[in-house]
């Protein structure tokens, strides 16, 4: 692997904590611990191998289905790790938290929005976690966005091209999406990115978040670079 063949922007769909904690009689919250470890351990990993950013799924629109002692489970580890989020800020990373953040509680939504806020001058690497997000619903809101200039008079609707949409999407700033991995077995985007992952690479694993590892990313980045991205070319 070099530079030129790492992708600069990876997606993690970070799946399976519960299933590993099932596996070892273990509450489901236990796994969702441990996956937040990874998590850390991944941004540093991605910073290592030259990645100049990735984003995470944490939380999606339909993960408040979840049995309310998960979701307030969930909620808790947030509160803990938004120290440790804190710190990797300090290290030159820029944190972009993608989603509607009004449904968290104030100390919650107030921590995070101060942390971008702290952090936006970085320019080493960008960390998006998706909270509370959805890839329709991004798509959604950046429509909304362009409906009300045209309300307004301020454009006309033959006017909104790709670009206009992009710039309102919630990675307006990050570098485009080259790959994403998802571990767990399961084979889908479950609503992440799913305008961005337009022409991105996709691989897939087995193992499970918690037990996910830099060697994976490795295989990842070395599945990624033996692809030929012609972008509907030849």
């Amino acid at each position: 692997m070099n530079e030129t063949n790492v992708p600069s922007h990876i997606g993690f769909i970070m799946d399976g904590n519960g299933r590993w904690a099932k596996k070892r009689a273990m509450p489901r919250n236990f796994g969702h611990k441990q996956g937040a470890a990874v998590f850390k351990k991944t941004i540093n990993w991605c910073r290592e191998l030259g990645i100049r950013a990735a984003t995470f799924y944490a939380f999606s629109t339909e993960n408040w289905k979840r049995p309310e002692d998960e979701v307030k489970g969930i909620m808790n580890l947030l509160r803990q790790y938004i120290k440790d989020i804190r710190e990797m800020a300090r290290e030159n990373v820029r944190f972009v938290f993608i989603g509607e953040l009004t449904a968290f509680d104030e100390d919650i939504r107030t921590e995070l929005l101060d942390i971008m806020e702290d952090s936006k001058q970085y320019t080493d690497f960008i960390a998006g976690v998706a909270l509370n997000y959805g890839g329709r619903a991004e798509i959604a809101k950046a429509a909304r966005e362009l409906a009300a200039k045209c309300v307004l008079g301020e454009m006309r609707p033959e006017d909104i091209t790709e670009d206009l949409i992009e710039k309102r999407l919630y990675t307006s700033e990050f570098p485009p999406l080259d790959l994403v991995i998802r571990p767990s077995g399961e084979q889908r985007l479950s609503n992440f990115l799913i305008w961005q992952a337009a022409y991105a690479e996709f691989v897939f694993m087995d193992v499970l978040w918690p037990d996910f590892k830099k060697k994976d990313l490795e295989y990842a980045i070395q599945e990624y670079a033996g692809r030929s991205r012609r972008f509907g070319g030849i």
